[in-house]
């Protein structure tokens, strides 16, 4: 190209001299041209041979495949580095997922501990009362056989207590006896009541931390909808309320905010669950359900 512009610009330089009358200047733009056009000549004398077109040819479908081939393994290099991306967040995904199971057994095992703790605290006092009650009753069982025994020492030796004196032992033993058993049934009853209310507590515990759980896995699952629907439709903050999806979120979403819309979604759902002869319904079909013929040329045109 270069010689070809500077062919015509020494062309130009030959009328301007021929029109101009010089003829010295007009012989050396002439020389310079024809030394142009030979170079030139040289130039083109190759495109001229039989093979050189081919050749060229050739040359330019390898430099093409080579391009090809370039961009391909430039796309297969990049698809694997995506790929390994996505699999190391999968991994990290399954790391932290199995890391925070571990934390929530670890943290329910430490609340069980914590609440076993509180009742075992609770209890206490109604199980040092339990014993009590019955080191009393161990005492009183032993004054009774320490008496026994002194009673048969002293007979031995001749001496025996008034029938007065064993009738009064008899009547307080019983007495504190009495008393001890209702202490011990009062104390039981206690602490039945009490592992009631302690099993309530710690079951309304545990239904807290099941529905704390919950809504937790529920917002997991609203913050994937959320990034699915902002791959897929655009994030709704960066766009405005007049974007051109909106109509078809608002359509798609109106269960979601009215009643009335749901109920007439749902009822048009139910219209299928009915059997095939139903007169205000129809069953879902068992196979694919194919398209109606185009209604005319230009629909035609688009599904082919």
């Amino acid at each position: 190209l270069g010689l070809v512009a500077r062919l015509a610009a020494l062309c130009r330089a030959l009328r301007r001299r021929e029109a101009e009358g010089d003829e010295t200047g007009w012989a050396q733009a002439r020389e310079e041209a024809e030394a142009a056009r030979r170079e030139l000549r040289e130039v083109v004398r190759p495109l001229r041979e039989p093979g050189y077109r081919e050749a060229l040819r050739r040359k330019a479908e390898r430099a093409r495949k080579r391009r090809l081939r370039l961009q391909r393994r430039k796309q297969e290099a990049k698809a694997a580095k995506e790929e390994e991306a996505a699999r190391a967040a999968e991994r990290e995904a399954k790391i932290d997922q199995w890391r925070a199971k571990c934390i929530q057994e670890v943290e329910e095992k430490n609340r069980e501990r914590e609440l076993k703790a509180a009742a075992d605290s609770v209890l206490s006092e109604v199980r040092k009362k339990q014993a009590d009650t019955k080191r009393m009753v161990d005492i009183l069982r032993a004054l009774e056989k320490l008496r026994k025994l002194r009673k048969e020492a002293a007979g031995r030796k001749g001496v025996c207590p008034p029938p007065s004196a064993d009738e009064a032992f008899e009547n307080q033993v019983e007495s504190l006896k009495t008393l001890l058993k209702n202490r011990t049934e009062l104390y039981e009853a206690e602490e039945r009541a009490l592992r009631v209310m302690l099993e309530g507590e710690q079951e309304e515990e545990r239904k807290r931390e099941m529905e704390k759980k919950q809504k937790k896995e529920r917002e997991k699952l609203l913050q994937q909808k959320l990034e699915i629907d902002s791959k897929l439709f655009g994030d709704p903050d960066e766009f405005p309320l007049a974007h051109l999806l909106q109509p078809f979120r608002e359509y798609y979403l109106q269960a979601e905010h009215s009643v009335a819309a749901l109920i007439q979604i749902r009822h048009e759902w139910d219209q299928y669950l009915v059997p095939a002869d139903h007169p205000e319904g129809s069953c879902i079909p068992p196979g694919w359900v194919l398209p109606s013929l185009p209604t005319n040329d230009t629909w035609a045109t688009a599904v082919r």
